[in-house]
This record gives structure tokens, sequence and C-alpha cells, in this order.
């Protein structure tokens, strides 16, 4: 295995152009012998397509053209546009503020806060009495919370954490369900979690789940509850579980109560969702890692709320309004459009994340994302920040980049929804060098049931491809 180097690019403008006039006139290319995409082994009924350039040249092109979900590839969208718009960097920022008799809370969607940052800035009212309320601003975003064509049946979990400008921990709680010996089973949640959750759920074997068709199913309530319901076969071992916050708010108000009681704090007044009144002054401020730090994390852990939080606040500072899902897919139009000469046109953005099932993006249109990635990374760094195959981050473990040959070798960004499995990225040759960059969506993936020992189709697919791609 090589150690991966990242060299500067000797792209310029003039190649830059005319990659996207070739890319936007539609030009049908014939795929080269040396890629390999062997489409046969895909089910019947699949929709695929791919693209790969060398050297600024396509040396391999498949249904370019066709408006397929990006799923979480769109990621690298959200990165591109906050990178171009936030050239000197950002962080986000929660302040305390004190305004009279009242504190309030500003939070900024930061999407990293944590309860011990929460505590860290609540510590300056330690041992005090507040006379009047503490208000909760989150007035830097409005609209939804969850994106238009998030399904109804995730909601309840922490990849579809409510993307709220009231974030604490992710958005998500933890607790755990242990199978008992009389059929039942029981429910731990941490103390400091402000939330209930409880079990009908019955212990069974193996051949009962079978036969009964039972599954393991949750229910949520606006005030952070939880019903789980359905059958688990026995286990040795509490089965972790994580729960998105329902109420953000809610949560926010009870956990500052518990800070408050920790440290002597005494409150007056209540805890109210209300702006902050302008002449309010900063009393204590914690800031957010910087944007590439958050951009990296993101990436490599594919995080939606991150992905949609910095959509929401790329939405509120490049037109001063309040940033939403509507906002944030705007500004990153624009900014492309303006700042890389890049119009996503006909496709569909509704989240930044790729979560959204209503998410639409051509082939075509990513090979231009990753182009302008590469040529300008220079002043990006954002290749940097993308995981690398069988190393890291959500590829660390993805099957078909297991094989020594691959392993090392990729940089990119993977994402996979219901029949949606994605990959865009570069491939390095033995010296370090980027030999290609590729863009594959496979989508309408559903393969009969495998036998037993059997390597999965798509694992197949991608293994002879980016195995092409190195060699």
């Amino acid at each position: 295995m090589f150690i991966l180097f990242l060299q500067p690019n000797a792209f310029t403008k003039n190649s830059m152009r005319a990659l996207t006039l070739l890319l936007l006139c539609g030009v049908t290319f014939v795929a080269s012998a040396s890629i390999s995409t062997p489409y046969e082994v895909l089910p019947t009924g699949h929709l695929s397509s791919v693209i790969v350039m060398q050297n600024g040249a396509v040396e391999s092109s498949h249904n370019a053209d066709q408006l397929l979900p990006p799923a979480s590839t769109l990621k690298l969208v959200t990165a591109l546009a906050a990178k171009l718009h936030w050239k000197d960097g950002y962080q986000f920022s929660t302040g305390l503020y004190k305004q009279g008799q009242d504190y309030s809370l500003r939070f900024a969607g930061d999407p990293s806060l944590t309860r011990r940052d929460l505590e860290s800035l609540l510590s300056h009212l330690k041992q005090q009495t507040i006379t009047g309320n503490l208000y909760l601003d989150g007035s830097v975003f409005d609209g939804y919370d969850r994106g238009v064509g998030w399904p109804w049946d995730v909601l309840g979990v922490c990849y579809a954490a409510p993307a709220s400008a009231l974030s604490l921990e992710g958005n998500c709680v933890q607790a755990s369900l242990k199978t008992l010996a009389n059929g039942g089973t029981s429910v731990f949640v941490p103390q400091y979690q402000p939330i209930t959750v409880k079990s009908t759920v019955t212990a069974v074997t193996k051949e009962e789940k079978q036969h009964s068709y039972c599954d393991l199913n949750l229910s949520t309530a606006p005030n952070n509850s939880y019903v789980l319901s359905g059958c688990l076969v026995h286990r040795n071992k509490p089965l972790p579980l994580k729960f998105a916050v329902q109420s953000p708010s809610l949560y926010l108000k009870k956990t500052i109560l518990a800070i408050f009681e920790q440290q002597g704090t005494k409150l007056k007044g209540k805890i109210k969702l209300q702006n902050m009144d302008d002449n309010a002054v900063l009393v204590a401020e914690h800031k957010s890692k910087p944007l590439d730090d958050m951009l990296q994390f993101m990436l490599h852990k594919s995080n939606n709320l991150y992905a949609d939080n910095i959509t929401k606040q790329l939405g509120a500072d490049f037109y001063g309004e309040h940033g939403s899902f509507n906002s944030g897919t705007s500004a990153i139009r624009e900014i492309l459009k303006e700042e890389a000469k890049i119009d996503l046109g006909n496709s569909v953005l509704e989240d930044g994340s790729g979560l959204s099932r209503n998410n639409r993006v051509s082939p075509k249109i990513m090979m231009q994302i990753m182009q302008f990635i590469k040529a300008h990374n220079q002043q990006l760094h954002l290749i940097e920040l993308m995981p690398t195959s069988g190393l890291d981050g959500t590829l660390k473990y993805r099957p078909s980049m297991q094989d020594v040959h691959i392993k090392g070798h990729i940089k990119g960004k993977s994402g996979s929804l219901f029949g949606s499995h994605n990959m865009v990225g570069y491939s390095y040759n033995d010296q370090g060098k980027i030999s290609h960059t590729f863009v594959q969506y496979v989508s309408n993936y559903h393969p009969a049931p495998a036998e037993k020992g059997t390597e999965p189709a798509i694992t197949r697919f991608e293994k002879a491809f980016y195995q092409s791609l190195i060699e």
C-alpha cells in the first residue's frame, strides 16, 4: 500500500472551460476497454450511471444525463458551497446574553454543541439567582426541522435528527434494550437523558421471529417519549439504541434545568422560547471548531445534521435572512453558479445532506463538481477532508474496498438510500497521484435473495470497477 499524498493539479482555466462544454453538450463517448463496468451482474430493473475522466478527457460515460438520487454524495456539493462562500473559514457561535433581569441563550444551529459546552456557558451563572427569565433564541433558522421527502419511518432515529437551531448532542439520545429470560424486555435510559422510553417488546427465538413476521418497532411523541413494540431475538448483551430528539426545545429546557441544579443556579422566572433583544449584552460565547474540521467530520461520518445545519446557515448568511432548507439550497445553487460557474439546472435539492428521497442530481452535474474540486484543490483543500477507501470514515468497511489493491487508493464520498448505492471520488496510482475522477450512481438496486456465502452483486460490480480505475 502506498502513502497517499495529494498533488497540486495542473488543470488550466481553458481545459476547465473545455470540460464544461463537453459535459453540457451531451457528447456520447464509448467506454474505454480499460474501465470495467459489468452492468450485467446487477439485478434486472436497475438504473445505473458511471462517468470516468482521466487527464481532462471522458474515458467512460453511461447514462450521464439521468437524474438520480444522489444520497449522501450531495454532502460534497454542500461542502464545496461552504468552502466557496466562507473563504476565510467559519465557526458556529452560541452565546449567553444578559438583558435587564433576564438572560438569553442564542443558538446558531451548531451541530457539534455538547452538554459539556453548554455547562461551560452556564457556569457563568453558577451559584447565582436569575430573577427574570431565561430565553432560548433559535431565530437564526425558521421553517421545517425536517426536509421535504424525509421518510416518516426514519424520523425516530438519529440520522434523521431534526435540523434545528436549538441543537444539542446532535439532537440524539441513547438508551438500551435488554431481553429477559421470561420473554419480556427492560429498557435502560441514562439518568442525564431527559426522555422516557417504554417497551412492550417480546423476547423470542429466531424460529419464533421468522414464523411470526414480527419486527422491532418504534413510535415517538412530541414530548420526547418513545415506545418500543414488537419482537426481539434473545441476546446476551443489551441492544444499544439511539433516538432522534423529537422536541429540541423541550430537550434543551430539561437539560438546562438539570445543569442549573448541578451548578447551584436558581431561576425565579421560566425558560421560554423568545428572540433576544437587540440591546442584550454578551456574557460568554462558545465557538465550534473551524469549518474544515466540521466538514471533515461531516464527510467521514456522513453526518446529516452537520450537512443540513451548514446548509441552513449558508442560507441565513448568504441572504441575510432566516436560514431554512429552502434558503439554504437556493444559496448553494447561487454560490456554485457565481463562484464555480456550475449551473445545477434541473437538479432537485430539498436538503444539504441527501437524506430526502426527492433529491435528484445527474452524474454529469456531479462530475462537474468533482472536476472543479480537483482543479482548485490547492485553494479548497477539500479532497484531504474526504475518507479513504478501506482506511477510515464510511469507506473503512465498505465491502468492495477491502481488497489490498483498492484499500488506500480512493478518496471520495459514498451515498446510500433505499435501492441506491453511490460513490464519487478520485482513484490514485502507486505514486500517490490522481489517475481518474469518477461518478458511480446505482439506483433501483433490488436483488433477489442471494444464497448464503454468495457475494452481493453490487460488491462484485464495485470491485471490478474500482480495480480498473487503479490498474
